[in-house]
């Protein structure tokens, strides 16, 4: 596992997300790409050895002291889909 942005980090790293797919993943890895926050996929590519199965445990983990501005861009994101479908109402 890998750190992305910063593998000579050594903070502790904590779980932010576990997607339930490689969609969900891809959109998560985009946003804190996009933020310039550091992180690591566990088991990222446990899928590929059983295509057509969710991703089997994959989880998203950052630096401990990412996690609450990870969580408010993440939360962000899904009022914003909440509200682009209509489901806020």
């Amino acid at each position: 596992m890998t750190l992305r942005h910063h593998p000579e980090s050594s903070q502790h790293l904590v779980t932010l997300r576990e997607p339930a797919d490689v969609g969900e993943l891809a959109l998560i890895r985009s946003l804190l790409d996009g933020n310039g926050i550091p992180y690591a996929v566990e088991h990222e590519h446990i899928s590929a050895l059983y295509p057509g199965v969710a991703l089997l445990g994959s989880r998203v983990m950052v630096e401990e002291s990412d996690r609450q501005r990870a969580e408010i861009l993440l939360s962000r994101l899904a009022l914003q889909v909440r509200e682009a479908t209509g489901e806020a109402e």
